[in-house]
């Protein structure tokens, strides 16, 4: 599995706020969590590096404001970066960092090589189009104009995400939370992103729904082989997904490794007192 990652995150840093003389500092900012009492500003995400390799699924886990949902914002691009670098492993894209593209080239990579599944589906449909015609909306902007060919893609992906089809052209809006997140699954995957993020897709949903919907991430990470990036503060669904795990605290990766390794070796003091109230 560990040739050359499909993405690699260097440096990664945003921030909500101007900074001042104190928090601007390279050491010692006098930060309180990742705040500065000073002059107000969040630093959200400092110095986030990673790298993703091909059909792996890599966990970020840490509790609410630890800035995780802020880094998927900034590698989908929901979200300026301050600072930092991303690279895509593509022919296309190979050697340039695409937080610094235009905003035609970073709709591109939304479009052809990134997929993502919102916390909240109205993020991620639009909730008074049909399932189908929410699906059709990301194919058309990939550049797809052939209609019967996209009701194809449409229903062979309604099917493979369990909509029955007779419900395809009702509207999200009428259909349970987890269905929702199921019609966005199937959007997101429809022009076959290499990379697909998911942010806290099981979260408000009830268990046995949150059983469903794991399972179908799985499944769909087994047939297409597709690398994703799953956020969650439950450590039972990266326990389920994960291959590898990032734990975040305060807008820094404080640990990282394998998952089972960190699930049971925790080392940081932080990620015991997460893998304790597991158990």
């Amino acid at each position: 599995m560990y040739e050359e990652p499909i993405l690699s995150v260097r440096n990664l840093k945003k921030q909500f706020g101007p900074g001042c003389h104190q928090c601007n500092q390279e050491h010692d900012k006098g930060l309180e969590k990742n705040y500065c009492p000073n002059c107000g500003t969040v630093y959200a995400c400092q110095d986030i590096s990673f790298d993703l390799f091909p059909g792996e699924i890599l966990g970020i886990v840490g509790e609410s404001g630890s800035g995780k949902s802020t880094l998927m914002q900034c590698l989908y691009f929901d979200a300026d970066a301050t600072s930092g670098e991303a690279y895509i492993h593509d022919a296309a894209l190979d050697g340039q960092n695409v937080f610094s593209l235009s905003s035609q080239k970073k709709r591109y990579i939304r479009n052809h090589k990134y997929g993502m599944v919102y916390q909240n589906p109205v993020h991620g449909l639009k909730m008074n189009f049909s399932s189908i015609g929410n699906i059709a909306e990301k194919l058309i902007a990939a550049g797809n104009r052939n209609v019967s060919e996209m009701e194809g893609v449409g229903k062979t992906l309604l099917e493979n995400v369990h909509i029955p089809l007779f419900r395809m052209k009702e509207a999200p809006k009428n259909f349970s939370g987890g269905m929702q997140q199921r019609v966005q699954i199937a959007k997101a995957l429809s022009n076959n992103p290499p990379i697909l993020f998911l942010d806290e897709v099981t979260t408000g949903l009830d268990l046995s729904v949150q059983a469903n919907v794991l399972d179908l991430i799985k499944r769909i990470q087994r047939e297409l082989g597709i690398s994703m990036v799953v956020v969650s503060h439950d450590l039972a669904v990266i326990r389920m997904l994960a291959d590898r795990t990032i734990v975040m605290l305060n807008g820094e990766i404080i640990e990282e490794g394998l998952t089972d390794q960190i699930l049971e070796d925790p080392q940081h003091a932080y990620t015991q007192q997460l893998v304790y109230s597991l158990l």
